[in-house]
């Protein structure tokens, strides 16, 4: 037997040995585990390594792959004509629609809707936007709508002898004013009772009213709740023309008999309009000014000017009008009025007033002690608005 041999047979305790272990055994033992455990733990962090760095490699190449995919779409979508509903920004190479049609509408370029006794044209805001004539038609819609102006224009031509069908709104107070009435024009007055609610049945005797209006009209307190005679009311002048309102007044300060009725009715109904006429000498100016509780929208009935706004951001437009353009004036922003031709420029106004336009302030509340007295004003809307007013008078003497 060799030495080794005799070495590894005295240190091995027999298993029915009942002698004492060698305190070299665990020694031993203790030595042989422990190399093992530095053997698997160096296994350990190479796998662990090896994951990692795969995973980087994995990630990395899924980013490139990401970039190349996308570099090929952008440049797909730039030779590509991309058509949708219309309410996509503009491709880089369109002309962006001039900021000025966020305030004009040119009315008589617009489609003209026929019914049986007559047509109708409009200047309004509409959820498709394939019925939009044109990006600057749709460039007001989108802005009366965006300033929730809570009014519709509207031109209504009735044929001789024609008939506007008896109808009802119910979403809408409507307001008109009479372009031409030469000839005379017969107002259906008054109604039979009807057996139900109008508002889905039409009265039973249509037919005798349309083709024999001859009736008693009905009494004055009735009638004139819907009807009044603006060319006929007070005028009220300033520097450049003449307004004329058919409005509620408090108390129906200033009015006659019939007119008070009017101004009672506009009071008892919610969101109703503020209506007026502005005629502008040749040469005159309605001087900048700014509305605080309304929107104003107008319709140019004969005529020529410029107008002028600026916003509290300081972007302005000025531009000119003529015949059947409507302009629109957001709450709060600048705006000015002149008159440009040998004739007046004569409008008619509405205000989103209402039953609050019984005080002067609402209306016409150029930069003066009493627009800077008003109560509950907003300071920083009277900062920008004072700016803007000096800018527009800069610009007015500068000609442009």
């Amino acid at each position: 037997m060799s030495t080794k041999e005799i070495f590894s047979k005295e240190m091995m305790p027999r298993a029915d040995s009942t002698d004492e272990i060698s305190p070299f055994w665990p020694v031993f033992s203790a030595a042989r585990e422990l190399g093992h455990e530095r053997k698997g733990s160096w296994s350990l962090m190479k796998v662990f390594l090896v994951c990692l760095l795969a995973c980087v490699i994995t990630t990395a190449i899924g980013v490139l792959a990401l970039s190349l995919v996308y570099v090929k779409s952008t440049a797909l979508m730039k030779e590509t004509d991309i058509k949708d509903d219309g309410a996509s920004f503009p491709k880089p190479d369109e002309k962006s629609v001039d900021f000025k049609f966020q305030f004009l509408n040119h009315l008589e370029k617009s489609k003209v809707y026929k019914y049986p006794g007559g047509e109708i044209q409009w200047a309004r805001f509409r959820k498709d936007v394939k019925e939009y004539q044109s990006d600057e038609e749709m460039e007001f819609g989108k802005s009366i709508n965006n300033h929730r102006s809570k009014m519709t224009f509207g031109t209504l031509r009735i044929k001789s002898k024609g008939l506007r069908a008896p109808h009802w709104h119910f979403n809408a107070n409507e307001h008109g004013y009479l372009l031409q009435p030469q000839g005379g024009v017969n107002f259906i007055r008054t109604f039979k009772k009807q057996v139900e609610d109008q508002a889905v049945n039409l009265p039973p005797n249509l037919n005798e009213l349309v083709q024999n209006a001859t009736y008693v009209q009905s009494p004055d307190n009735l009638v004139w709740q819907y009807f009044y005679n603006l060319k006929g009311s007070a005028e009220y002048p300033f520097p450049g023309g003449i307004f004329q309102w058919a409005r509620y007044r408090i108390n129906g300060t200033g009015l006659n008999e019939t007119e008070k009725i009017f101004s009672e009715s506009l009071n008892k109904h919610e969101n109703t309009l503020t209506l007026a006429t502005l005629r502008i000498v040749s040469n005159g100016l309605g001087q900048p000014h700014f509305h605080f509780n309304a929107n104003e929208m107008g319709y140019v009935i004969s005529g020529c000017g410029q107008v002028g706004v600026i916003l509290s951001s300081g972007v302005t437009a000025n531009f000119n009008i003529g015949i059947g353009d409507v302009i629109f004036f957001p709450v709060g922003t600048q705006h000015y009025i002149k008159s440009v031709c040998d004739e007046d420029l004569f409008l008619i106004l509405a205000y989103s007033t209402g039953n609050e336009g019984s005080q002067e302030q609402y209306f016409f509340c150029a930069m003066s002690p009493l627009a800077t007295a008003w109560p509950g004003r907003d300071p920083s809307l009277m900062d920008s608005t004072r700016a803007g007013s000096r800018r527009l008078r800069q610009e007015l003497a500068n000609g442009r």
